[in-house]
């Protein structure tokens, strides 16, 4: 059941009715303990299915093609392509990755903002033509290297233009749309749409109404340009959860209908990529040292307002390895310990950080955990996104190890659904749980 993120093969653990995440989390833990106590994923294949169902269910009118470099892992790759989604890929890697699973050109956009000529030459060569653009530099290394390429514009949202983050954001603005429509005119370059991206930290649903009404200001100076537009790209932003999902769609759906109508010939597509894979993967790190801290200070050198000593925990996985998200955003998960401890356990201030000894590798900068010893675990959900990559080269750190897991019942949904392992999944191994674990061994068989 193991696999690394470069394999071609893997093996998925098909799970009996009454085994669940949490038995498999305690079979790998009980065996790292034997073997070197390694962190390690477990991925739930299950999960992406009842998201892919989930938006079949709410937003069937949307196609999703998935961001490959939030998570590019061949089974998610594998699972996904089976499913029947499009992929949007940031590089010449990812549209091979993809390529290699049989995915026709005409489900892969690439989404660059900033194109290497040698990789737009490379999506030429294999028929991806969809791309995006959002100034006249990027428009010109098109031109002149893919003749083939039907680009989408990419205009800014409000919640993007200006503020705090403002210089790391893309999109053009509304006003810069005509000059780039010229441009593209006089390069002889096909404009086939609109691309915007409404962040998931975004709380204000009105966002998704200006862009709407802006995207189809676009569509309609294109038309007096005489370019075809066929595809409104919506982005990404989907936090995985239906609420949220439904709520984008209440917002949208009737302002789709007023300005991209059903029967325009105008396909509605998305980016989703940690909705997907969020909530699949579970990480599980090992404690590897320990430090008490002053009794009147914690590591941020607030106090505490206890006497009780605070602890920092060192973890064996880092922001330069599974966490390299927390350097740009908040972590959105909550340790749990692994081992039991009694309800009325006493509960210290605590910190938890990677093993660099980095000021920058703080995992969680505080938080309450009953006192933990060196070689304990802690479990990390909803940790599918932007964490399974290459890590750095910090010392002998080791990528940890993935075990892939799926429910009968997901495999026969998946059956039902016309996806067998004879068709798109070729990769796919299934092998029987074989999780044999008693009381004696003394690990929960509680998630």
């Amino acid at each position: 059941m193991k696999g690394f993120i470069d394999d071609a093969n893997y093996s998925v653990g098909l799970l009996d009715e009454g085994t669940n995440l949490g038995n498999v989390i305690d079979n790998y833990v009980y065996e790292h303990t034997l073997t070197g106590k390694n962190a390690f994923f477990v991925g739930d294949l299950g999960k992406i299915v009842k998201k892919h169902s989930q938006w079949q269910n709410v937003v069937a009118q949307i196609k999703p093609f998935y961001t490959v470099k939030c998570n590019s892992t061949p089974a998610v790759l594998e699972i996904l392509a089976a499913l029947g989604t499009g992929f949007a890929c940031s590089s010449k890697t990812e549209m091979a990755l993809v390529q290699e699973l049989g995915v026709s050109p005409e489900n892969i956009i690439y989404i660059s903002p900033c194109k290497q000529v040698s990789q737009i030459k490379y999506a030429a060569k294999i028929g991806v033509n969809i791309m995006t653009c959002d100034n006249e530099v990027e428009l010109k290394k098109i031109a002149r290297n893919h003749p083939n390429a039907k680009v989408l514009l990419h205009i800014a949202t409000e919640d993007n233009i200006g503020g705090e983050e403002g210089n790391m954001k893309f999109g053009t603005t509304l006003k810069n749309c005509r000059h780039l429509l010229e441009c593209a005119k006089e390069l002889d370059v096909q404009i086939i749409g609109v691309k915007f991206h409404v962040s998931s930290t975004c709380k204000e649903s009105q966002v998704y109404v200006h862009a709407l009404s802006d995207a189809r200001c676009v569509f309609d100076m294109a038309g007096e340009f005489g370019f075809t537009m066929k595809m409104l790209d919506i982005g990404g932003g989907f936090t995985g959860s239906e609420f949220q999902l439904e709520e984008v769609n209440h917002v949208i759906s009737p302002l789709l209908d007023v300005y991209f109508p059903e029967g325009s010939g105008i396909k509605i597509i998305s980016e989703p990529g940690s909705y997907y894979v969020s909530s699949a993967f579970t990480l599980a790190v090992n404690i590897i040292a320990k430090k008490v801290v002053e009794n009147d200070k914690f590591s941020s050198g607030e106090k505490t307002g206890s006497d009780e000593p605070a602890f920092m925990y060192y973890m064996n996985d880092g922001v330069y390895g599974s966490f390299a998200s927390k350097l740009s955003e908040d972590l959105n998960t909550i340790p749990e310990v692994h081992k039991k401890y009694k309800e009325d356990e006493p509960l210290f201030t605590s910190s938890l950080w990677g093993p660099s000894c980095d000021e920058l590798d703080q995992i969680v900068e505080n938080c309450l955990l009953p006192e933990l010893n060196v070689g304990d675990w802690l479990i990390f959900d909803n940790m599918g996104a932007d964490s399974l990559h290459e890590p750095s080269a910090f010392n002998d750190f080791q990528r940890p190890a993935i075990y892939y897991m799926m429910s009968f019942n997901d495999w026969y949904e998946m059956q039902d659904a016309g996806i067998t392992s004879d068709t798109m999944m070729k990769n796919f191994f299934f092998v029987p749980s074989c999780i044999q674990l008693s009381q004696e061994d003394g690990f929960s068989s509680e998630a």
